[in-house]
C-alpha cells in the first residue's frame, strides 16, 4: 500500500514511523513532513491545509490511504474533499470535526447526551463575560471557542486572572478562534488522555496516556500543545478507564450518529478524573500530540489494518494488542515557547537506539546540519519494562541532545511513579 500522511509534527513522525513497520506498506509520502522522517517517507512541500494540492498529490502518487494528522486539515475539509473524489481517507469530515473545532458545539453535544463534564457559559460580549466572572468565585477556566494549538485555555485562580484572560482572548489574541469564549467550572483531579478509534457507533479504545500541558515543572506556567507524555497511567485504576469508555466515549459516538455526524477516525477525550468519576475537559478529533508518541510504540497490532478498516467503515472485528512496556516522551522546546521564540539554533542529535526514538517536530536539516524550526522541537521517547526505566532512558537520551537553547520539563511521568 502507498500511504500519504498529512502534517509535519511529532505526531506525524510517530505515525510514519509506525506505518513504516507494516509489511503491507510499500511507500509513504508526507505532506509537508519534516526532516526526521528521512528514510521512512518522501516529504512533499504541500501545506497540510492545501486541499487541492493534497488531492493532486494523492492522485499523482496513486495513494491507497491518506491519514490526516492535524486538526487544521480536518477543519479545512480535507476528508470531505477526499471522500467526494472517491479517495480513501482516515479522519472525520469537517462537520464531525466540530467536536474539536468549537468547544461550545462539543459542550452542547455533551449536555444533550448526558456525558459528564463541567458546567459552562459561553460569551462573545466582553461586558457580559466580565459580569458573569465577578458573580462567580475563582478558580475557573477560560477557553477560546475555536482552535488555538492547545494554547487557548487559561486556568484562572483569581478573579483578576479570569478578567485578564477574557480581555486577552476577546481582544483578538487568538483571532477567529477567540471571537467566542467559554467560562467553565474548574475541575479537580488528575488529567488523562483517552483516545479511541471510532467508526459510527463502534468504539475501539487505545491505552490511556497522561499529557503535561503547562510549560514548566510542577504544572506551572502557560499551557502549551504538550511538554511530554507517558503511558500507561498506573495511578488511574482500570475500572475508572472502563467507566470513561462506558460513560463518555461510547455515548459520544452514539450521540454523534444520532446528530447525523458520520464520525470515522480517532476521538480523543481529554478527561479529568474527579472524586465523582471521569469528566470531559475537551474532545479532539484526531490523534493527540504528544500522546501518539507514547501510544504507538506500545501498539503490537499493525496500525494500517486499523486505519484501513476505519476508513472502510469496517471496525467491528478489530481488537488491538498492546505491549506491556511503559513509554515516556519528553518534549524539548525552544526557549520562549509557547510565547515568542526564535528558530535556526543548531542541534546535535544522537542516533536512535533500541527502544529509544527521537520524534521530530520543529526541526530542519539545512546545509548538512540540524537546526530548530518551531516551538516544540523534539519528542525524546523511550520504552522500558516499567515507567521508572522508561523515564531514565528518555532523560538519558535528552542529555545526549546538543541543544543549548533548549527547554524541557524534568518531571514527565513523575505522577505515575507513585503507584508504578
Amino acid at each position: 500500500m502507498r500511504i500519504l500522511v498529512i502534517g509535519n509534527g511529532g505526531r506525524e513522525h510517530a505515525l510514519v514511523w509506525k506505518l513504516a513497520q507494516s509489511p503491507q506498506v510499500t511507500e509513504i509520502f508526507a505532506a509537508p513532513g519534516n526532516g526526521g522522517m528521512k528514510g521512512l517517507a518522501s516529504c512533499v512541500p504541500c501545506s497540510a491545509t492545501d486541499v487541492e494540492g493534497l488531492l493532486r498529490l494523492a492522485e499523482e502518487k496513486a495513494i491507497d490511504l491518506t491519514v490526516i494528522g492535524p486538526e487544521a486539515s480536518l477543519l479545512a475539509g480535507v476528508a470531505d474533499a477526499f471522500e467526494e473524489r472517491g479517495l480513501a481517507v482516515f479522519g472525520p469530515n469537517r462537520k464531525a470535526a466540530q467536536v474539536e473545532g468549537s468547544k461550545r458545539f462539543a459542550k452542547e453535544l455533551m449536555q444533550r447526551y448526558n456525558i459528564p463534564t463541567g458546567s459552562f457559559q459561553s460569551f462573545s460580549d466582553k461586558g457580559q463575560a466580565l459580569t458573569y466572572i465577578r458573580r462567580h468565585k475563582a478558580p475557573m477556566v477560560i477557553k477560546a471557542d475555536g482552535l488555538a494549538a492547545g494554547k487557548g485555555v487559561i486556568v484562572a485562580h483569581t478573579t483578576e486572572e479570569a478578567e485578564n484572560a477574557v480581555n486577552t482572548i476577546l481582544d483578538g489574541s487568538f483571532g477567529e478562534a477567540g471571537k467566542e469564549i467559554l467560562v467553565e467550572e474548574y475541575l479537580m483531579g488528575q488529567e488523562i488522555s483517552l483516545m479511541a478509534f471510532v467508526d459510527g457507533e463502534i468504539v475501539v479504545p487505545m491505552v490511556p496516556a497522561q499529557d503535561h500541558k503547562p510549560v514548566f515543572d510542577g504544572d506551572q506556567g502557560a499551557n502549551t500543545g504538550g511538554m511530554g507524555a507517558y503511558s500507561p497511567v498506573p495511578q488511574i485504576p482500570d475500572t475508572v478507564i472502563q467507566q470513561a469508555i462506558t460513560d463518555i466515549l461510547q455515548p459520544m459516538a452514539r450521540g454523534m450518529v444520532q446528530e447525523g455526524l458520520d464520525y470515522r477516525g480517532v476521538l480523543y477525550a481529554g478527561l479529568m478524573i474527579t472524586q465523582e468519576g471521569p469528566k470531559v475537559i475537551e474532545f479532539n478529533a484526531r490523534f493527540g500530540d504528544p500522546e501518539t508518541q507514547v501510544i504507538l510504540p506500545r501498539m503490537k497490532t499493525d496500525l494500517i489494518e486499523i486505519l484501513t478498516r476505519v476508513s472502510q467503515g469496517d471496525l467491528a472485528e478489530v481488537s488491538i494488542q498492546w505491549r506491556e512496556e511503559a513509554c515516556v516522551s519528553v518534549v524539548m522546546a525552544v526557549k520562549g515557547y509557547p510565547g515568542a521564540y526564535q528558530v535556526g539554533d543548531p542541534l546535535t542529535l544522537p542516533p536512535d537506539e533500541r527502544d529509544r526514538i527521537l520524534f521530530h517536530a520543529g526541526t530542519r536539516y539545512h546545509a548538512g546540519k540540524w537546526e530548530t524550526a518551531g516551538g516544540r522541537v523534539l519528542g525524546v521517547t523511550a520504552l522500558g519494562t516499567d515507567l521508572q526505566t522508561a523515564r531514565q532512558k528518555a532523560y538519558q537520551t535528552v542529555e545526549k541532545v546538543g541543544f543549548p537553547q533548549g527547554h524541557y520539563r524534568k518531571d514527565i511521568g513523575v505522577k505515575g511513579l507513585i503507584s508504578d
